[in-house]
């Protein structure tokens, strides 16, 4: 695949995604994405996508808690 950003090529890795399901935050380890060698952009099929939610909808182990910080400029 290309990027669209910087027409860099990309590679299938393994990444972290941080993902908003329903005003909650989670963090999402080996989650299959398209990783742009040049710029860094990620790219994730849709289908991984409605895949962590049906995963975070459903009963599903939580590795780890931690909090989060919001702040304004």
């Amino acid at each position: 695949m290309i990027c669209e950003f910087c027409s860099g090529n990309t590679i299938n890795k393994k990444v972290r995604r941080q993902h908003w399901l329903h005003g909650q935050l989670y963090i999402v380890e080996n989650v299959d994405a398209e990783v742009c060698t040049e710029c860094g952009e990620r790219y994730f099929h849709v289908k991984i996508l409605e895949m962590i939610d049906r995963i975070l909808c459903g009963e599903h182990i939580v590795k780890e808690k931690i909090g989060v910080e919001i702040v304004t400029m």
